[in-house]
């Protein structure tokens, strides 16, 4: 009967090991990159045919968000959109303020007249500041990716703010969102139970937290390795989300 030999494994052989993981987990991100540009093409396509079959006409939606005879009546000159529609031409300044005419729309009830003026920066609505309008947010991108994603979406300006133009437009915005994944519990996972994959595991890299699990953190190199990454915020959740 033959003796059977002991397994050896050498440092040179840990490296080589710990490489391909690193060459295997560069690949998947790639491809998990290509799948996310993919579906966000495909969610366009998808929205800008949803887009051609809505029906612009008008309606007395508005009166929803404006007073009726049913609440208390207030004055109409503090009334906002889309309670009121405010005109001006467009031959101003940039930057500078002018009077606006505003209207009360009809069926609206208020106190006062319902024409009057109110004096606004002369500006576009796709001008107005950050914080003046929201935007829909999209969770389908890789906010860690390099270089950065950017990502078109619908625009909205608040009530209260008075523009030239449409009030809702297209922005270009910056791919970041989050999923909940907390910074500090990643790094605390990765320096106490590194060796066996935690940290993977709580990025939602199931894939390489198998493998640290199964070889003891790469004999704690892999374990220091991602400790670091994670520390300098290279190493993030899976899905392309950002930490909080």
């Amino acid at each position: 009967m033959q003796r059977l030999l002991p397994l050896r494994i050498t440092i040179r052989d840990c490296f080589v090991l710990i490489l391909l993981i690193i060459f295997n987990t560069i690949h998947v991100t790639d491809m998990a990159n290509n799948n996310m540009d993919i579906q966000s093409k495909e969610n366009k396509l998808k929205g800008d045919t949803g887009d051609k079959a809505i029906n612009f006409s008008g309606s007395d939606d508005y009166l929803k968000s404006c007073p009726t005879l049913e609440q208390e009546v207030p004055d109409c000159a503090v009334l906002n959109y889309p309670c009121i529609t405010c005109d001006r031409s467009i031959d101003c300044i940039y930057g500078n303020l002018y009077n606006y005419t505003c209207f009360v729309k009809p069926k609206i009830v208020c106190n006062g007249s319902k024409t009057f003026n109110r004096t606004s920066m002369c500006r576009f609505c796709y001008q107005t500041d950050k914080w003046e309008h929201r935007c829909d947010q999209k969770a389908n991108c890789n906010s860690l990716a390099s270089p950065l994603k950017y990502y078109t979406t619908n625009c909205t300006v608040s009530d209260d703010i008075i523009c030239l133009g449409k009030r809702r437009f297209l922005k270009k915005i910056r791919c970041s969102w989050t999923a909940g994944t907390r910074w500090g519990t990643a790094l605390i996972l990765a320096l106490t139970l590194g060796g066996f994959g935690a940290d993977r595991f709580y990025l939602g890299h199931w894939q390489e937290g198998i493998g640290k699990l199964f070889s003891f953190g790469g004999l704690g190199v892999w374990t220091l390795v991602d400790a670091l990454l994670i520390g300098i915020h290279h190493l993030g959740p899976a899905d392309g989300s950002l930490y909080i």
